[in-house]
């Protein structure tokens, strides 16, 4: 499963989704996690109107099931959701490592529901005609 992170400083979840200077994405398995690629954008990325900047981050995301950010604008959130990629507001600039180190623990253990359904995103659900 990917993970997206909005960050400033690359360590942590401390960036405005539509702001964000850095977008990395991490691999997550049940036994690890890696750093799959890190988008960076460059530009007037403040509070301005301009949906562009959105839609380049929507871009590199679209294959994320969670996408992690400082906070994100009611309209970004309805286009992320609308990509099938689940938005999560983190708390206290969290480290980037710490909620993938919780996510792994989650994934072994008994998920909750959202989170089953982002650990599904991309795979063909099997269809039983039978029942």
């Amino acid at each position: 499963m990917k993970i997206a992170f909005a960050t400033e400083d690359m360590k942590r979840v401390d960036a405005h989704f539509g702001w964000a200077r850095n977008i990395m994405v991490y691999d997550l398995t049940a036994d690890s996690f890696s750093l799959e690629k890190t988008h960076t954008f460059d530009g007037k990325l403040e509070a301005d109107g301009n949906e562009d900047k959105v839609s380049a981050k929507i871009e590199v995301i679209k294959d994320c099931a969670i996408v992690y950010v400082a906070d994100i604008g009611g309209p970004a959130a309805a286009r992320v959701v609308a990509s099938k990629v689940h938005p999560v507001k983190s708390k206290d600039m969290e480290s980037i490592e710490d909620i993938l180190a919780k996510l792994k623990d989650v994934m072994n253990g008994t998920p909750p529901p959202w989170l089953r359904k982002a650990m599904l995103k991309g795979q063909e659900l099997p269809v039983d005609f039978e029942s």
